[in-house]
This record gives structure tokens, sequence and C-alpha cells, in this order.
């Protein structure tokens, strides 16, 4: 494991815990893996349709909050819900969609006109309900993402 794969592990296992991740995980590996599964995904899979970035980058999200415009089955992604956002204030033409997995919408879901609130981090996007502040999601960097997947390992 390499020192930016042990970093990247280390900082999304945080993040994990700050998700209120249970903390019966056996190492710190185990909590990131799990995190890289059911509540996380990659940017380049997870977001697009944004509207309105300065550098023309379709997977650039400000921060912020957003408001819920619509939840619907993504298209051709069987588990997943697609929720529509548009900024809650200032740019009301911005306008993304996010696929979420539901395992991580499982204890809560996202409803019409609910607000999101959407915080840039250092490896990606996280996807918290406005009203509580509690992550349900994060849009991982593509290669935080891939540093995330299970490789066999041989001894």
């Amino acid at each position: 494991m390499t020192f930016t794969t042990l970093t990247r592990a280390l900082a999304l296992a945080l993040a994990a815990a700050a998700m209120s991740v249970p903390a019966h995980a056996d190492s710190l590996a185990s909590s990131a893996s799990s995190a890289g599964s059911a509540s996380s995904g990659s940017i380049s899979d997870s977001l697009g349709g944004s509207s309105n970035s300065s550098n023309g980058d379709k997977k650039h999200v400000a921060a912020g909050p957003y408001r819920v415009i619509d939840v619907a089955q993504a298209p051709a992604k069987a588990g997943t819900t697609r929720v529509t956002l548009r900024a809650a204030a200032g740019d009301a033409a911005t306008e993304f969609w996010v696929d979420v997995p539901d395992r991580a919408l499982a204890d809560r879901r996202v409803g019409k006109g609910d607000i999101v609130q959407v915080s840039e981090r250092v490896y990606g996007y996280e996807f918290a309900y406005g009203d509580t502040q509690k992550p349900f999601f994060l849009a991982l960097q593509d290669d935080w993402y891939r540093e995330l997947a299970s490789r066999k390992v041989t001894i």
C-alpha cells in the first residue's frame, strides 16, 4: 500500500466515522472499504447535468444548500436513486443530479422539496440532509474511488 493509498484510506475512514457508520469494523481498511461501497461513488458515475459551471466542467458542483426538485429511479442503474438538485439560494439556474445507491438512503430517504447540503471536500463532495447536516453520500474523485477498490492480496 503506497503512502497516497494509506492517506486516502485513512481520510475515508474518518469520513465514514463522521457519517456515523458503526465503529465495529475490524480495521481502518474495512471501514474505508465499507464507505467505498454503500455510501459513496465516483464523481464520474454519480454526478451529471451541472448546468452552470464557470470552467465548463460538468462534474464540478458549488458547495451550498440545494433543494430537491425530483427523486426517481436512476436510468439503467438498479438499486440507485437519482436525486435532482437546484441551488436553493443565489443562482437558481444551477441544477444537477446525483445518483445515490439505495442502501445509502435506507435509514432516511430524501424527498421533493427537501434541502440537501453539498460540501466540497479534499476527496470530492459530501451530501448531507439539510436539517440535520448528517452526511448520507460521498461523491469521490475518481482517483480516490479507484484506490478503494478491493484487490486480492497474496502473501
